[in-house]
């Protein structure tokens, strides 16, 4: 079987990550380093992961509640849910499927519906390893008076730091992002005041302990055994043997945060674990991996083509591919959108070997608000709804390649394969 994916994390920092656990570190001295990586380092924060960074954010600002925030229509659910704990009520633009880029218009339209409090600020998140250009986003929220709030946390390349006029610009390195530190990100901030807010907040939040950072490093270590074909072959088996659904074990190993704050208190369990300042240990392979910064952008510039060439192999319909026509793209996944069934074409590509899923990320259409239902973004719902991530690995042999291309044809409602030069450009060390 041909895993979904594989960590992107190598042993050794696995290895430094273990001693870190053990070693009385500074963390200070390791925020420092970190903040040394961008080009402002006066205005970098590190935290423990996205969703802190956005509450932390949120308590500096202190909008006034029943405000409205301009939301990405497709975006992690845990965004959503930290805006209304503030008091704050999302608003959903939708995404143009083929740039994934929200434009003026799709603002407009949110913006102007006279329903509600103020709108104040703008969420947008670049989706799926592709970067919008944000130059609109920016002149909008400019002539409106409105806090830009960019999310990174899908778009780390080693390169981009974050548009210069952006509020705030927010980076993800949990377990499956781009050069994973297993957890934190890092805030980029236009204005220092607003850094030093944001920071004051949440200085008195606890420390992640040690202990519960080790036990991550065992479990991604784990993870990133199971992207090895034999074990993971034996991992399926072992689960359909059991009668688990082996999604389910996988979304809850590489979840940072539980699926269902529900069952954890509510809102409120999930600020417990939101409200966290990073360890030591997560500092400091946090600080090593964007000290690699170079071979970052080397390896994502090799994965962007890769990327690009296995859904050119595979004679993917360009209507059926998000962000097909993104200024930039780096295909940290594989998304593809079906026109027949999304669990029969699962089903069919797991028949020949290969893992894809309906569940390659944690994303979710922003539901409009309860007031305003005409505000719902069909579009993204539309793909959404049809969406199926194939694998995504460091290699695929043209063998393998070829492979895919017959799993995909001999799907339901798929067109023959056409002959690829693509599948010639991919090999084993590409």
């Amino acid at each position: 079987m041909v895993p979904r994916g594989r960590i992107d994390i190598g042993w050794r920092d696995l290895a430094v990550a273990a001693v870190a656990c053990a070693w009385p570190g500074d963390r200070a001295a390791a925020e420092a380093r970190i903040a040394a990586t961008w080009p402002a380092p006066d205005r970098v924060l590190a935290c423990l992961s996205v969703r802190s960074g956005l509450d932390l954010v949120l308590r500096g600002v202190a909008f006034p509640r029943g405000s409205r925030v301009l939301v990405s229509a497709i975006t992690i659910g845990d965004m959503v849910r930290l805006l209304e704990h503030h008091g704050l009520v999302p608003v959903p633009v939708d995404v143009e499927m083929r740039t994934l880029a929200v434009t003026p218009a799709a603002l407009a339209r949110a913006a102007d519906d006279d329903g509600g409090g103020p709108v104040v600020a703008v969420l947008v998140a670049h989706l799926f390893g592709s970067r919008m250009t944000m130059d609109d986003v920016i002149a909008f929220a400019r002539a409106r008076e409105l806090l830009v709030l960019e999310d990174c946390a899908q778009a780390y390349d080693g390169r981009y730091h974050g548009h210069a006029d952006n509020d705030v610009s927010l980076f993800s390195f949990g377990t499956i992002k781009t050069s994973t530190a297993l957890g934190g990100a890092v805030l980029r901030f236009r204005d220092c005041a607003l850094l030093e807010r944001v920071r004051a907040a949440g200085a008195t939040d606890p420390v992640q302990t040690r202990g519960s950072y080790a036990r991550r490093v065992v479990r991604d270590g784990a993870i990133k055994l199971l992207a090895y074909a034999p074990f993971y072959t034996l991992f399926m088996g072992a689960c359909r043997a059991r009668g688990i659904d082996h999604e389910d074990v996988i979304r809850a190993a590489v979840r940072g945060f539980a699926a269902d704050p529900a069952a954890h208190g509510g809102a409120d369990g999930l600020l417990r674990q939101v409200r966290r300042r990073p360890s030591y240990p997560l500092l400091a392979l946090l600080a090593r991996r964007l000290a690699a910064r170079a071979a970052d952008a080397a390896r994502v510039g090799a994965r962007a083509r890769r990327g690009a060439a296995v859904l050119d192999a595979i004679n993917i319909a360009a209507a059926d591919r998000p962000g097909v026509a993104a200024e930039h793209h780096t295909h940290w996944v594989l998304p593809i959108c079906t026109a027949t069934s999304p669990d029969a074409l699962v089903a069919q590509l797991r028949q020949h070997g290969f893992d894809a899923t309906r569940h390659g990320s944690s994303m979710t259409v922003v539901p409009p608000p309860p007031a305003a239902p005409h505000l719902a973004a069909r579009e993204a719902a539309a793909w959404m709804d049809r969406v199926v991530y194939l694998p995504s690995l460091p290699r695929l042999s043209p063998r393998t390649l070829r492979r895919l291309g017959r799993a995909m044809a001999s799907a339901p409602g798929s067109p023959d394969p056409a002959p690829s030069a693509a599948e010639t450009a991919l090999c084993h060390n590409a």
